[in-house]
């Protein structure tokens, strides 16, 4: 869990939250460690919902002509 989150790609930043999630569910850790891993899973959550953002915006409309071929993109909110 040493990972700064801000750098962290989607992937890695989902997978460690599952984690965290998972060990939070079986109760397992002390109440302090709890208190870490829940900050921590909040950050988490914080850079995947960053990230899926990112992603949306990223995404284009395909245009086609008259006949289906693709022409281009468009934003996506166009």
């Amino acid at each position: 869990m040493s990972a700064d989150v801000k750098t962290m790609s989607f992937e890695d930043a989902l997978r460690e939250l599952e984690q965290v999630v998972s060990k939070l569910e079986r109760g397992e850790v002390p109440l302090d460690d709890s208190i870490a891993l829940y900050e921590r899973g909040a950050k988490l959550k914080k850079r995947c919902e960053a990230k899926l953002k990112e992603a949306e915006e990223k995404v284009a409309k395909l245009t086609l002509d008259g006949d289906g071929n693709p022409t281009g993109t468009e934003p996506l909110d166009g």
